[in-house]
């Protein structure tokens, strides 16, 4: 799908980071006005838009008197927890000047990560958008522990256009998009304005980190678009400082960096357990199986797991792995890790001598596994 097909839009997800919402004196209303507006008439020409919005902590921050952002969890819990219900209240004003509703949504990685809750949640998104409503998600960060974060609205935002099955993921931010170099160091930094397929080069050039009031960066950013584009998703990152900006790009004007879908895409199961599943254990494989799910598509049995680590049951989400390398997959495993450290090495035929029982021939089926491609 390329820019010319943007207008065909009928739903899309708009991420609005910290940076644009926010003024470094709490919540920029007019910038949220202004959004709204786009919104609004985003939906009269009979499009669903959805919105992650960052700003609960930094609107929290101006509430609680504190001249900085906090660096303890329990105080960025209580400036969420704070500046959350300014948010909502300002979200709800700004869309009711043109009689549209929002509807709150806070979710954690556990919500997420588990497949009933994330289905759970994209039922709810589906009713709220067929009643009309504007929902605004944003995690739930006066409940989520380090363990429980998706991390950033980067992550967080891919993971609700990949749950709402959107047609276009905006995200919004203070740069015009991905520069082939710093535009903060080097003035004649040019705009990428389509990357075809995110790759570890691009990673690298995203570099960076976020601004003071938000967690998220151009990486974070990139990484998302990537992630998308594997899914059949488009993404843009562009300016939500310029005028008009969602407008415009669903016009197809040439603003921001745009990441096309990819040719071979990932199905909804698929990038639900390849980004939102939280893997409890690993299962180290040797070079053959590696070979075999790498490139063969095969599925992961007992002889090729040459070790299991962490603690997990039949059915949890663990990586796959070679010895002292980071994981090239994830699945849902057919036993639990005693189970598994009892069969490995052992062939399929062996299972039910060795346990007394035999429930799946494979460790891990290939329907229930994702191998990240490789990133040249």
């Amino acid at each position: 799908m390329s820019r010319d097909r943007l207008r065909k839009t009928r739903r899309l997800v708009v991420k609005i980071g910290s940076q644009v919402i926010s003024d470094g004196s709490g919540l920029a209303l007019g910038r949220l006005r202004a959004l709204a507006h786009q919104i609004a008439e985003l939906k009269r020409q009979g499009r669903e838009c959805l919105v992650v919005s960052s700003g609960a902590v930094a609107s929290g921050v101006k509430r609680l008197g504190l001249s900085v952002r906090p660096t303890t969890l329990r105080l960025k819990q209580a400036a969420a927890a704070a500046g959350q219900v300014a948010l909502m209240m300002a979200w709800e004003k700004a869309l009711g000047v043109f009689n549209l509703k929002a509807a709150q949504i806070l979710l954690t990685a556990e919500d997420l990560a588990d497949r009933g809750r994330f289905l759970n949640a994209k039922n709810t998104l589906s009713a709220l958008l067929e009643m009309g409503l504007i929902p605004v998600v944003n995690e739930n960060d006066t409940v989520a522990v380090e363990e429980l974060k998706v991390g950033d609205n980067d992550t967080l935002g891919s993971l609700v256009a990949s749950l709402a099955e959107a047609d276009l993921f905006v995200n919004l931010t203070d740069q015009e998009g991905l520069f082939d170099s710093d535009p903060k160091t080097n003035p004649a930094a040019s705009l990428i304005e389509e990357v075809p397929k995110v790759s570890a080069a691009t990673l690298a050039l995203a570099g960076g980190s976020s601004g003071p009031l938000g967690t998220g960066g151009m990486l974070t950013k990139v990484r998302a678009a990537g992630r998308l584009a594997e899914r059949g998703v488009p993404s843009i990152i562009a300016c939500g400082l310029t005028r008009d900006i969602l407008l415009r790009l669903i016009e197809e004007e040439r603003l921001g960096t745009y990441f096309p879908p990819a040719v071979k895409r990932r199905g909804a199961y698929k990038h639900w357990l390849a980004f939102a599943a939280r893997p409890k254990g690993a299962l180290v494989v040797d070079a053959g199986a590696a070979a075999a799910l790498r490139e063969r598509g095969k599925s992961l049995l007992p002889g090729g797991v040459a070790g299991v680590e962490g603690l997990f049951a039949a059915g949890d989400p663990v990586s796959i792995t070679l010895a002292g390398q980071d994981p090239f997959g994830v699945g849902l495993v057919n036993y639990s890790s005693p189970e598994v450290s009892q069969i490995m090495g052992l062939a399929s035929h062996e299972i039910a001598a060795k346990l007394g029982y035999n429930h799946s021939e494979e460790v891990v089926h290939r329907d229930n596994l994702v191998v990240f491609p490789v990133q040249d």
